[in-house]
């Protein structure tokens, strides 16, 4: 399957390295063919590390606890049944 490499780099707001590649492409007529799997695998690599910032960035943003267990949550304020959690943490 061969990825829409200029659709992937303007997707990411890359627009100047998508004008080139299509330039290169355009200019040596299929010669850019060995590199395009490099290329492809740094357009997944960028796209997977914005997408892990951003998801870093959003839980810091909402002040998540980093790891919360059952030991110590309030069943006294929570209207969840205590039993019921209990049961399928064990499962």
């Amino acid at each position: 399957m061969t990825r829409d490499v200029i659709a992937e780099l303007k997707a990411l707001r890359l627009h100047g390295m998508a004008g080139t590649w299509a330039d290169l492409i355009e200019q040596n007529n299929g010669g850019l063919e060995p590199s395009r799997w490099l290329v492809e695998q740094m357009l997944l690599a960028e796209t997977t590390d914005r997408a892990t910032r951003s998801i870093s960035y959003q839980m810091n943003a909402a002040k998540f606890p980093v790891h919360r267990d059952l030991a110590g949550f309030d069943f006294e304020v929570s209207p969840v049944d205590r039993k019921l959690v209990l049961q399928l943490a064990e499962k």
